[in-house]
């Protein structure tokens, strides 16, 4: 009996809610309701998302891998480190298959622990994440519910799982301006390809086109919708060894490209929406890049 295209896993055996979508030529994606987290996406049999065998997919802590959901605030601040959405238990809406592709919608709203936070807006996310054999599109239409405007920051934080960090290339950057978060210095990106070597934390801002993560003889294109930065991470030996949920040597197989707004802020008068969010798609390395 073939697998079902939509399975929702209620958790009656102990483990988190979470809903997975099977689609064509070997693609699927998981996403667990804590966070709206996408923890594994397969696209021709092949896991392109890493997920650290350490992570906590019990609920005590945000996931390390997948596709954690950062707002309203990116990085430390007020409020914990990457805001609360990917720590809270979001609501599933609809998954349905369309045409060759399978989509799922989720929403989070305000409760009374983010109307006590350093954050205290009425709000609405609306998340659409679409899979076909190749893409995986993930989207988020903010809405302020407030009677006051409100202003945050947003990022989707990719883990892509590559076979060896220092054999994968990033393209797509150069000539952006970025800060490193490493270094404590802003520069511009000369390389057409960037290979990590060491602990990297780079905010590239306005990015304006495509950013490639290319690796053996495929890559995945990130394309953004109306998020202007991408950050590229890897915490390498050091800072992998001071994770208690990352393995020390894990380094190795991923590289976080993260498409958000984080260099500015986005700001909603009330009753206002923005839409925003990315395609990724895998190709073959040798086609032509956009």
């Amino acid at each position: 009996m073939p697998a079902k295209a939509i399975e929702e896993i209620n958790g009656a055996d102990g483990s988190l809610e979470r809903v997975v979508l099977r689609g064509q030529n070997g693609s699927s994606a998981e996403i667990y309701l804590y966070g709206a987290t996408i923890t594994s996406w397969k696209s021709q049999g092949k896991e392109r998302l890493f997920l650290s065998k350490q992570a906590h997919l019990d609920g005590s802590k945000a996931v390390r891998g997948g596709i954690p959901v950062v707002f309203p605030q990116f990085g430390p601040g007020e409020l914990p480190q990457h805001g609360f959405a990917r720590t809270r238990k979001w609501t599933l809406v609809e998954a349905i298959e369309h045409g060759a592709g399978i989509v799922a919608r989720f929403e989070l709203k305000e409760n009374s622990d983010t109307l006590a936070s350093k954050w205290p807006y009425k709000f609405v996310l609306h998340y659409t994440i679409d899979l076909t054999a190749t893409t995986l599109s993930t989207v988020i239409k903010y809405e302020n519910t407030d009677t006051r405007e409100f202003s945050f920051t947003s990022l989707m934080h990719t883990y892509f799982q590559v076979p060896d960090v220092a054999q994968t290339e990033v393209t797509g950057l150069k000539g952006v301006a970025y800060i490193d978060k490493v270094k404590r210095v802003e520069e511009s990106e000369q390389q057409d390809s960037i290979v990590v070597t060491a602990n990297e934390d780079r905010v590239y801002t306005n990015v304006p086109g495509v950013v490639n993560v290319v690796y053996g003889d495929e890559r995945v294109s990130v394309t953004r919708f109306n998020f202007k930065d991408v950050v590229l991470w890897n915490p390498w030996a050091e800072k992998a060894a001071e994770m208690s949920d990352f393995g020390d040597s894990e380094y190795k197989n991923m590289i976080c490209v993260e498409v958000g707004t984080v260099a500015s802020m986005i700001t909603l008068r009330p009753g206002q929406t923005v839409s925003c969010g990315q395609l990724l798609t895998v190709e073959p390395a040798t086609g032509p890049q956009l």
